[in-house]
């Protein structure tokens, strides 16, 4: 997905580490997958962020992929109705975001669609010296 979608070739021992990490604290988020007969063909990973303005919590919908053949089928659609489903049983949870790479149109389309506008913050980060998590592109 990293791949694909930035150009960025992630270091499996880290990715390893925080997707078992996620398994071990659910507090931190869940994943959702789609099944097609019994083969996961998308997948996207629930965290949280309390808004005191709100007193509630955003769900941020992250790591989202669809495997190239099943795309443009309603799957993200299916899944992002069913994670608002959730939402909805949850008494806590104010609302979703996502980031999304400036130029991935096609996916900005989609969220569009389904109900999400672009908000007016921008997203800004700074990681600690020594946090690597992907490795250079290869020439």
């Amino acid at each position: 997905m990293a791949w694909e979608t930035e150009n960025k070739k992630l270091i499996s021992e880290v990715i390893l580490a925080g997707v078992t990490s996620l398994f071990e604290n659910p507090s931190r988020g869940f994943y959702i997958v789609a099944e097609i007969d019994a083969k996961v063909v998308a997948c996207l990973m629930i965290t949280t962020e309390w808004s005191d303005w709100r007193n509630g919590l955003f769900w941020w919908v992250q790591s989202v992929f669809v495997l190239p053949d099943y795309r443009r089928r309603g799957i993200y659609r299916r899944m992002y109705q069913f994670i608002k489903d959730l939402a909805n049983r949850e008494p806590n949870v104010c609302g979703f975001r996502l980031y999304v790479e400036k130029d991935n149109v096609r996916a900005q389309s989609t969220y569009t669609t389904l109900g999400m506008s672009q908000s007016p913050y921008f997203l800004f980060e700074e990681l600690k010296p020594g946090i690597d998590f992907f490795q250079s592109a290869e020439p």
